[in-house]
């Protein structure tokens, strides 16, 4: 599913216009985008939650060349389904 997708699904079941469902669905991205910016959790009843984590520097391996290289730290976003998401998944 796209963020298309989600518009034309808000403009056939809601009825809003074309304009008002996009401005919906930027609205909420951008919501959750600056959340996710200032590190706080964007939890959605039934679906999931959404997190940052941090993650270390560390070493690694170019696979090509086999020489040790440094990871930098980092940030990245983590996905824990619901249970209720879960359910529906598995049956």
């Amino acid at each position: 599913m796209t963020k298309a997708n989600l518009i034309d699904a808000i403009y056939e079941k809601v009825g809003l216009s074309k304009k008002e469902s996009t401005q919906i669905v930027e609205l909420i991205f951008e919501l959750m985008r600056k959340s996710l910016e200032t590190n706080q959790k964007v939890k959605i009843s039934g679906f999931g939650n959404f997190n940052i984590r941090g993650k270390n520097i560390r070493r690694g391996r170019n696979p090509q060349t086999g020489n040790e290289i440094k990871i930098s730290a980092r940030s990245v976003l983590t996905f824990k389904a619901s249970p209720v998401l879960k359910k529906v998944l598995n049956g």
